[in-house]
């Protein structure tokens, strides 16, 4: 789904979280041009009208909400065959995700946290909508401090409040004693959520654990909610009959709605904060039928936290009328205990049911499959194999080729129902990404620039005017400069400046060794020659034989033997048709002006340089001449 656009609109960018109807997305609505959290629905649910109504019934359900706690509701309809909702997108974490870095929070926490999701659902429950799923996941903590309720993906209409024949949709450990045993919830029991939420929050630890998620749901429907400073001696008494008045195993005796909770909760605040006067053993004192809402001024009162204890003394009776009491409270003694035994049957069949559907059954946790690498086809056979269903998906991948499979989701190796699907995710392939420009960079700038590529570690470093250490060029797998854009993750290797060859030409032999030799260069010479312009002792030439030349490569030197001289033989009074070729063979150039025809009668007069000294080889000697006849 990343990178798909959704219904022409919506750009997925990101997953954020996947739940058991739909995977939640990071989005960008390319209309409004703002970030939205998109709820795409499984693909393999979409044809189930059970859960594609449901789906629907979320977005119809959040969007009658208006109200600073509840998640915004911005779009829903259907791509193809994928239904999907838009909503606020709040980045975040949430109170589950609070929990587990911080375990439990304080009185003061948990009531700032309480107001603002009592908040929210009493604008619910005032719209006739009853949550049926609130959890800690379902409660979101903006970055800017907003606190949120979302996921009214099991809302329900409050006048819907009969069995459902889900009884235990939502999360076990939340579930009240209602739905556990008759399916029925209203809004007492989003009520009695919240107290467990409550519970959790002040102790770090829910109340009701077991290795089945039938042990929970009996503990829900036969034990009471211990009070939190059971375990948290630090939690205030009012807090204690908060989460008791909220947990009551009979719906009568909690709150009626979300709205009565959160005036009891800010009634109680201030004492909680220390700011107000402390009220004795309880809280308040409650009419009775308070929590029902069909109390009346005459009512009998029970103090909050006592499960409405008698207020009255009995009354003495005929004799005859006692025997008849005691013999109508035998056959409900009877009638109550059928009823029981029929309930531990049930409730048995249903552990064993669960721990038959949980262990061996369609729910059982299967491992699945890697399937990277191959085909789709092959990848969906392999799931179905280890009884999967299977979606297709896509996405990038540098690694694995284009058309075949780069991973699954849940990936690889991990545990998932058997039965559910599992989406395959065919490679796109890498994405192809501009190449940034570093010739000229220090090495580990360059390295940091190119992190979207697989950079050699090893170098080519090579002699160039870039300074020491700068990029020279970035090479590609073939060897070849790398052009604008590149593959992802692509193969690309470096080729790094050794700084310039030192100039050594003009100095003396020895200093240009060492500092050729300190440059990584090998040095050797060739045999000396001789210069007229280099003095000897100097270098002459220095050669290389590679191209490029890389530290380590081979560097011929040649020094200068200094001038050739060889003497200069004295040829005045001699023939010039002699003399010149005297000079010749002693390796001089001859210059002289003569009419040729007169050569061999004309005698040398005078020549420069002058005869008997050293002079340069090949040099030129200068003839003057006469003619004596």
């Amino acid at each position: 789904m990343v990178g798909r656009l959704v219904d022409g609109r919506y750009q997925v960018r990101s997953r954020i979280a996947r739940g058991g109807m739909a995977t939640v997305y990071l989005a960008t609505d390319l209309r409004l041009e703002r970030r939205v959290a998109i709820k795409i629905m499984h693909g393999h649910l979409a044809d189930d009208n059970t859960f594609k109504t449901r789906f629907v019934q979320e977005a119809r359900s959040a969007a009658r909400l208006s109200h600073p706690n509840v998640v915004n509701v911005y779009d829903q309809g259907q791509d193809s065959d994928m239904a999907y909702l838009v909503m606020e997108y709040l980045p975040g974490i949430t109170l589950r995700d609070l929990l587990k870095d911080y375990t439990k929070l304080t009185p003061e926490q948990s009531v700032d946290i309480m107001d603002a999701v009592l908040s929210g659902l009493a604008s619910a429950h005032k719209a006739g909508i009853v949550h049926r799923d609130l959890k800690p996941e379902n409660v979101l903590l903006a970055d800017d401090g907003r606190i949120k309720l979302g996921d009214f993906g099991l809302a329900r209409a409050a006048s819907a409040n009969t069995s459902t024949g889900q009884a235990l949709l939502g999360t076990i450990a939340y579930l009240s004693p209602e739905l556990v045993t008759r399916g029925v919830a209203d809004a007492r029991s989003d009520i009695y959520a919240v107290g467990i939420m409550l519970y959790e929050m002040l102790t770090g630890e829910q109340p009701y654990v077991g290795e089945a998620p039938m042990q929970i749901a009996y503990q829900h429907a036969n034990d009471t909610v211990p009070t939190p400073s059971s375990k948290q001696p630090s939690v205030p008494a009012e807090l204690d009959e908060l989460v008791l008045w909220a947990t009551a195993r009979d719906p009568e005796e909690r709150p009626a709605d979300a709205r009565a909770m959160l005036e009891q909760l800010r009634a109680i605040e201030p004492v909680v904060r220390g700011t107000g006067p402390a009220t004795g053993q309880a809280t308040a004192v409650i009419p009775d039928g308070a929590g029902t809402g069909v109390g009346d001024s005459t009512a009998a009162t029970t103090v909050l936290g006592e499960r409405r204890a008698a207020v009255a003394a009995p009354r003495k009776q005929p004799a005859a009328t006692g025997i008849a009491a005691l013999e109508d409270q035998t056959r409900r003694r009877k009638r109550r205990g059928y009823w029981l035994f029929a309930l531990v049957l049930l409730l048995a069949g249903l552990a064993g049911g669960t721990g038959w559907y949980f262990g061996s059954g369609p729910g059982a946790l299967t491992t699945v499959p890697t399937v990277s690498g191959l085909s789709p086809e092959a990848a969906a056979a392999a799931l179905a194999d280890a009884g999967f269903e299977s979606a297709l998906g896509e996405q990038h991948d540098p690694e694995i080729e284009e058309g075949l499979v780069s991973g699954t989701d849940p990936e690889g190796g991990t545990e998932a129902r058997r039965g559910g699907t599992v989406q395959i995710l065919v490679s796109l392939g890498p994405r192809i990404l501009a190449v940034p420009d570093v010739t000229g960079m220090q090495e580990d700038d360059a390295r940091d620039a190119l992190a979207d590529f697989d950079v050699a570690e090893e170098t080519d470093v090579r002699y160039s005017d870039v300074d020491r250490g700068g990029v020279i060029a970035v090479l590609d797998a073939d060897g070849k400069r790398v052009g604008a854009e590149y593959p992802e993750q692509g193969a690309l290797s470096l080729v790094v400046s050794a700084g310039s060859i030192p100039s050594v030409v003009g100095t003396p032999s020895a200093e240009a060794e060492q500092r050729l030799a300190d440059a990584g260069l090998d040095v050797s010479f060739a045999e000396p020659q001789f210069s007229n312009d280099v003095a000897a002792d100097l270098v002459l030439s220095a050669a290389t034989s590679t191209d490029p030349v890389r530290p380590g490569d081979p560097i011929v030197l040649t020094v200068s033997k200094g001038p050739d001289l060889v003497p200069l033989p004295d040829v005045v009074g001699e023939n010039l048709a002699d003399a010149i070729d005297t000079l010749e063979a002693a390796g001089f150039d001859v210059q002289y002006s003569f009419p040729e025809a007169f050569v061999g009668l004309a005698t040398v007069k005078s020549m420069s340089p002058g005869g008997g000294t050293e002079q340069i080889r090949n040099s030129t000697v200068t003839l003057v001449a006469t003619l004596e006849l």
